[in-house]
């Protein structure tokens, strides 16, 4: 692990065709790595976002609340809550009309 020697933040390896170079995150001050067999260069791997879709008929397992539906006026949907967003974010509650079908969803 090495620090930049300008502003002090961390230094990742970045694989050029020159050979490995230490790049500063904070300002981009780069270095050439010397004795690169210690530094790895690890692979980027894609996150796959999650997606639940629920069929036409709601299951009746589903609660259901009081929640006026925007396309028919129905007073009673059915819901359920995802994480859509970051951790540090509230979650989302999504809505489905128990007449009409019409998915909404509520941000917190």
């Amino acid at each position: 692990m090495q620090f930049c020697k300008k502003c002090g933040s961390l230094m990742l390896p970045k694989k050029e065709d020159e050979g490995v170079f230490l790049v500063c995150t904070s300002c981009g001050h780069a270095v050439k790595a010397e004795g690169t067999e210690e530094y790895r260069l690890p692979k980027k791997v894609e996150k796959k976002a999650e997606i639940t879709v629920l069929e036409e008929e709601a299951p009746a397992t589903l609660p259901t609340a009081k929640a006026k539906c925007p396309k028919c006026g129905n007073q009673k949907a059915y819901w359920w809550i995802r994480q859509t967003r970051s951790a540090d974010e509230p979650s989302t509650r999504f809505y489905r009309c128990t007449e009409c079908g019409k998915v909404w969803r509520e941000y917190a």
